[in-house]
């Protein structure tokens, strides 16, 4: 049944008699949650892509080893979104994630940029962390809204990725911070 509410504005809206309080919330959060789910499912396919570039560009053998790593658990991190999807009965799709596309577009433009070595080596890992930082922000997002829903198996497979992504966000402080930072300090132009 539907019927007219006037929302505040002087404008009616429509509703339905199901969309009481929690109700049209957690449908709303629950289209959220997927959009979610698309976006990053469609970053992580990209980064597939792009880490290759970042370990034939970098020459610090930790961050090749770093990054070669990550790369094994992004494709790990498809198949446990895979598994997220099957577990809200959904079929995995990826919808263009633009932020990400910026932020590997930004990467090649930096790889493109620096002189290769130390320089070159500070560049990825600044570019690698901020993808991090995105990836932090977004499974964070997920798993909270996977908690909210109710969905206890999606939120624990968000949990399992996010506390990757932390890691190897801390992985490239390290590298950073020990040997890569140092080196490209003392390099002259």
């Amino acid at each position: 049944m539907q019927h007219q509410e006037n929302n505040g504005s002087g404008r009616e809206t429509k509703s339905n008699g199901s969309a009481k309080k929690g109700g049209m919330q957690a449908s709303q959060l629950m289209q959220l949650f997927e959009d979610g789910l698309k976006d990053i499912y469609w970053a992580e396919q990209a980064l597939t892509k792009a880490i290759p570039k970042m370990i034939k560009n970098a020459t610090s053998t930790e961050l090749v080893d770093a990054l070669t790593h990550h790369l094994k658990e992004t494709e790990e991190q498809i198949i446990r979104l895979e598994q997220v999807f099957g577990a809200i009965g959904k079929k995995p799709t990826a919808e263009k994630c633009d932020a990400m596309a910026g932020l590997i577009k930004e990467a090649e433009g930096i790889m493109e940029d620096c002189e290769e070595g130390a320089m070159r080596d500070a560049g990825i890992i600044a570019a690698a962390q901020k993808v991090e930082h995105y990836e932090i922000a977004t499974y964070g997002t997920l798993r909270q809204f996977a908690d909210t829903l109710g969905l206890s198996a999606a939120g624990d497979l968000l949990q399992t990725t996010l506390d990757e992504e932390k890691a190897a966000d801390q992985t490239l402080t390290n590298i950073a911070v020990s040997t890569v930072n140092i080196e490209a300090g003392e390099e002259v132009f």
